[in-house]
């Protein structure tokens, strides 16, 4: 959910000091135009070494808990698996089981991203036993009934957005690029997203969402970071905040596995009723 891993843009060696240097001191001597073209030229910087750093990863699985919690603060939680795997040169492909509670056990979704394609997706329904394709042109709906619409939970491809670089600032004491991106989409639930971009790391800390009127429509927060082969970021929260409706979601993970030998054999869509 919101990684970057688009294997097509490649960043030239560069060092991100260097590079927000020399786009600050660019900005302070050009016109509007040139100034405009250089924060977007370091928007596009900042989000290909964020999907820089996640590519090699091959394959992984995770276990994970969605803790939704309503206006009143009522919480259900729904204890899944997830799979995920690289796909060079093109966007990764993701599968969800849900194995608690009862009444979700057996439901699926499966992701095949794309970078400038509308995305494939696939719902598998145990109590109507058939797959639901999600129309391309609704992907902005609810993913089973939590804060998190299905374009959210599928791979961040860099060609899906426009950049802006904005500038830097701290979040909860974190150096950050914050970098406007607008979908290229026409489809999309949203005008545009800022990115909270942790300068060492390059990974996000925080997601703004605004919706189609441009108003502000959700938070999403990323915490508790593990790095996995000495080289991998890994979230173990995400929290997606509904400023209009006041619900909250919660998504933490555990047991990362990674190169377990998943192929495009369990990717499959024809096979998301046999999944156990």
């Amino acid at each position: 959910m919101h990684k970057h891993t688009n294997r097509s843009v490649k960043p030239a060696g560069f060092s991100a000091g260097i590079l927000f240097t020399a786009a600050v001191t660019c900005l302070s001597w050009v016109g509007p135009a040139q100034a405009d073209e250089a924060a977007k030229q370091r928007g596009l910087e900042i989000a290909t070494a964020v999907q820089a750093q996640d590519d090699g990863f091959g394959d992984s699985e995770s276990a994970m808990t969605m803790t939704l919690i309503n206006r009143a603060g009522k919480e259900s939680i729904r204890q899944m698996r997830s799979k995920i795997l690289e796909v060079t040169d093109a966007g990764d492909k993701s599968l969800s089981i849900f194995d608690e509670p009862a009444d979700v056990k057996g439901t699926a979704s499966l992701t095949h991203s794309h970078a400038t394609e509308p995305d494939e997706q696939w719902l598998y329904l145990p109590a109507l036993k058939r797959v639901k394709r999600i129309s391309s042109k609704n992907k902005s709906g609810p993913f089973m009934g939590s804060e998190f619409a299905f374009e959210d939970i599928s791979s961040q491809e860099v060609e899906k957005y426009d950049y802006t670089y904005l500038g830097d600032e701290e979040v909860d004491g974190i150096a950050v690029h914050k970098v406007e991106a607008v979908p290229t989409y026409e489809h999309s639930g949203y005008t545009r997203l800022i990115n909270y971009i942790d300068t060492d790391r390059m990974v996000p800390v925080k997601v703004e969402y605004f919706d189609r009127k441009n108003s502000p429509l959700k938070t999403l927060s990323i915490s508790e970071y593990e790095q996995h082969l000495g080289k991998f970021w890994r979230a173990g929260k995400m929290e997606m905040e509904n400023l209009q409706t006041g619900k909250r979601t919660i998504l933490t993970w555990s047991d990362y596995k990674f190169q377990t030998g998943l192929t495009d054999k369990d990717f499959n869509s024809k096979s998301l009723k046999r999944l156990r």
